[in-house]
């Protein structure tokens, strides 16, 4: 397999939104036209279909992990496993499908991180849920995950091109995030203590 093509079929697969498929067959709303606007499953749970959110969830979480041991199966760069995750992140980030307005990354960047070394997703997964149990805040527990798990690709991986990969789709990350920054800052961001409307921001 060429590696062009590979790197082009990541790009493709992170592109297909698990959010959308998921609403279409639980028959809701796009994700896109309620709450955050945010095509992910924190958003779809806004619903209140724990099932499409966990299909969300695993979907965009798997896409990441298949697209990095493909790579991983035929290559054995660095440099093109790297580009893999890469752009399986930035297809769910910007999908050709839906316009290039996509999702924040959370679960792909978690699939993707179980594919590079189990013991990083596994401490990216165990800081995120650390972070939730205390603070019951979907976007705080993400931008925890993303400040450790440099450090943890760091730890696991070396210092190579595959930390610097983890370290770009965090930065990446933590950007998509800058909305709710904000309403963090400013006590405003909701939390899972209390259900929020789903037509509400």
């Amino acid at each position: 397999m060429p590696k062009i093509a590979i790197i082009l079929f990541s790009y493709l697969a992170g592109s297909v939104s698990f959010a959308v498929l998921s609403s279409r067959l639980f028959r809701l709303p796009d994700p896109r036209t309620y709450g955050s606007g945010n095509p992910g499953a924190t958003n779809v749970l806004r619903t209140g279909k724990k099932a499409a959110a966990a299909f969300t969830l695993f979907g965009d979480g798997i896409k990441g992990t298949f697209a990095v041991l493909l790579a991983q199966h035929y290559f054995q760069a660095p440099a093109v496993i790297a580009a893999t995750a890469l752009s399986v992140f930035l297809g769910h980030l910007f999908p050709i499908f839906l316009k290039f307005r996509g999702g924040k990354g959370v679960a792909t960047a978690l699939g993707i991180s179980f594919a590079l070394d189990f013991r990083l997703g596994a401490a990216v997964a165990g800081t995120w849920l650390v972070a939730f149990l205390a603070s019951r805040i979907s976007s705080l527990s993400a931008l925890a995950a993303a400040t450790f798990a440099p450090l943890y690709a760091l730890f696991f991986l070396g210092a190579n091109i595959l930390t610097l990969a983890v370290l770009t789709m965090c930065l990446l990350l933590v950007w998509r995030h800058k909305s709710n920054i904000v309403k963090l800052a400013n006590g405003e961001e909701g939390t899972f203590r209390r259900r929020k409307d789903p037509t509400s921001p």
